[in-house]
């Protein structure tokens, strides 16, 4: 019968998309990468989200942001997600946390129960808690490194974190996984060296803060605020999104191609 995923079907066949509406993935952190993933997951039938994140929509989020319009603006993000996944396929599960994954908030969270975890966080701390306990639960995990401060998202590449390079994010992520034991982790970031941000005063969040009241974790309280484009964060979540649905249905086009 016709419906909203027959043209996803005809790529990946029914058995396929029965998988993706019995899947359940989280989604930490919902911005500018995030955000991406759970539009193409829901798009593709998947049968339930976990969104995690407990930030608000801000006006310089706008440039970049899936969930961020002039009508979101100041409401949290898992709530300005909520009624658009509604929008779009009403039958998919939703359950959303307005908190952001660290040592101390991590027993909120039961890994075992997930097909699927997402790492679009941009934390060192909280990345390497993820992978830790996805590592635990035995459940995968995709990871995005940097995104900001580049302009090229023609170089982003799927690759195991110990085979990047140039990266400053997966340098440091590499050090810290192998102490920890880790022996592998799937990755999507870019060769491109990062570009150094300008330094001005008059569009900065330093001088002229704009979050939303209640606002948490405020930008300005990070080390470095980065540039970002409309294009390079979008690209990345499309780019673990898609490794997600191949992962989910073991989607083979070669051996699709030979069984036609």
């Amino acid at each position: 019968m016709l419906n909203q995923f027959s043209r996803t079907q005809l790529v990946f066949g029914k058995k396929a998309l029965e998988k993706l509406a019995r899947s359940r993935v989280a989604v930490f952190g919902i911005g500018g990468v995030g955000g991406y993933v759970v539009e193409a997951l829901v798009r593709s039938g998947i049968g339930q989200l976990d969104l995690i994140d407990d930030d608000r929509v801000c006006l310089t989020n706008l440039n970049r942001q899936l969930f961020a319009t002039r009508k979101t603006v100041g409401q949290y993000k898992v709530d300005a997600a909520v009624q658009r996944i509604a929008e779009i396929n009403p039958a998919c599960i939703v359950n959303t946390y307005k908190t952001f994954y660290l040592p101390d908030t991590k027993d909120q969270f039961d890994f075992t129960q997930y097909d699927y975890v997402v790492d679009a966080i941009d934390t060192v701390t909280g990345k390497i808690g993820l992978v830790l306990a996805a590592q635990e639960a035995g459940t995968p995990i995709i990871s995005a490194m940097g995104a900001g401060n580049k302009v090229n998202p023609a170089a982003f590449e799927v690759a195991d974190i110990y085979q990047t390079s140039v990266c400053p994010l997966a340098h440091v992520m590499r050090k810290e996984l192998r102490k920890r034991g880790v022996k592998k982790l799937k990755v999507v970031y870019s060769k491109e060296k990062p570009i150094k941000p300008a330094e001005d005063m008059s569009i900065s969040c330093r001088a002229h803060c704009i979050c939303p009241p209640g606002t948490v974790r405020k930008c300005t309280a990070k080390r470095d605020i980065p540039g970002s484009t409309a294009f390079v964060p979008p690209v990345v979540g499309l780019i673990m999104a898609a490794e997600i649905i191949k992962d989910l249905t073991s989607f083979n086009p070669d051996a699709r191609e030979a069984s036609l």
